[in-house]
């Protein structure tokens, strides 16, 4: 087993030395812009009417498509941070995760710029009215996320799980192994969105899919940590975070309006379990080492078992 840990280890040490290097900043970079120049030159040749039949048709001919594509690009690539970022912390993570979810309010705000055919915009009262309140809703939702990200780090507080080094080492290969397997599904779920949009033209919900992944990793590590600490603030930490992630993933197949305000609540109530972890950790651990000093005394007081009944001291 432990062969086996070390081999996942190098496997996500190596991705993450090179994810976190000069020449994957410069592929992403050369990517993101690369993404949205080549949307929007394919976008123009539909309008054009160059591009072939069996092509044309699974293209749009509005050039804010593009702005969705570039979006969308940014955010596999904010997943991405987020899935190696899940090896390091588990509270940084459940911030990680409010950060692409306030990211995928912006790119559904833009979003809704599809919605005016014309170029350039036009929208009254009667017309285009809807998409402008819900690009209002969706930015305004991302701002709040925003703040509320300000304040979770500002309270979060960091605990080793345990005092032990060789647990310590193996809790950190398990989270990197489900970190791995994570990769795994994101590619694989990415192919197949792709291939999806290609060959049927059937948009897949790719961040919906994922986040429910998420649920069940963030379930995942919870149970894992129990193997190495059971004390109740920190499962309680743990748990609220997962509680916190399930409440993104109602947002995300929520109604527009219902499920930003459900996004916004969600990171309020990530910064209540944090608040909550802060206050209460302290108070546990001071409570806890009153006990062990208790029994430390009670053990060192020389106290004798009481007598058997009927037994007469000789």
């Amino acid at each position: 087993m432990v062969t086996f840990f070390r081999h996942s280890n190098q496997i996500f040490d190596a991705f993450e030395s090179w994810w976190e290097g000069k020449e994957a900043r410069r592929i992403v970079g050369y990517a993101l812009v690369g993404g949205f120049f080549i949307a929007l030159l394919v976008i123009e040749a539909k309008r054009l009417d160059v591009l072939p039949a069996s092509i044309a048709a699974s293209v749009s001919s509005n050039h804010f498509v593009a702005i969705d594509v570039a979006f969308t690009l940014f955010l596999v690539v904010e997943i991405i941070g987020l899935v190696v970022g899940l090896a390091t912390s588990v509270a940084d993570t459940a911030g990680k995760q409010f950060e692409v979810f306030s990211l995928i309010l912006l790119r559904r705000s833009f979003k809704e710029l599809v919605k005016f055919n014309e170029e350039p915009i036009e929208w009254s009262f009667e017309a285009g009215r809807e998409a402008v309140q819900l690009v209002v809703v969706d930015a305004v939702g991302a701002l709040l996320i925003f703040l509320t990200l300000g304040l979770f780090y500002t309270l979060q507080q960091h605990e080793p799980l345990t005092q032990d080094e060789v647990e310590r080492w193996y809790f950190v290969a398990q989270k990197k192994l489900v970190s791995n397997v994570l990769l795994f599904v994101l590619g694989g779920l990415g192919v197949y969105t792709c291939l999806s949009a290609l060959l049927t033209g059937e948009e897949v919900p790719f961040f919906n899919a994922f986040y429910t992944v998420l649920i069940f990793s963030d379930i995942l590590i919870v149970l894992i940590s129990l193997r190495y600490s059971s004390t109740y603030h920190m499962v309680f930490r743990n748990s609220g975070y997962a509680a916190a992630t399930v409440m993104i993933r109602l947002a995300l197949a929520g109604p527009e309006y219902l499920g930003t305000a459900l996004g916004v609540v969600a990171s309020l109530f990530n910064v209540g379990v944090a608040a909550a972890y802060r206050y209460v950790a302290p108070a546990a651990q001071a409570s806890a080492q009153r006990s062990q000093e208790r029994k430390a005394f009670e053990q060192s007081s020389g106290e004798m078992p009481p007598e058997e009944p009927g037994e007469l001291p000789s």
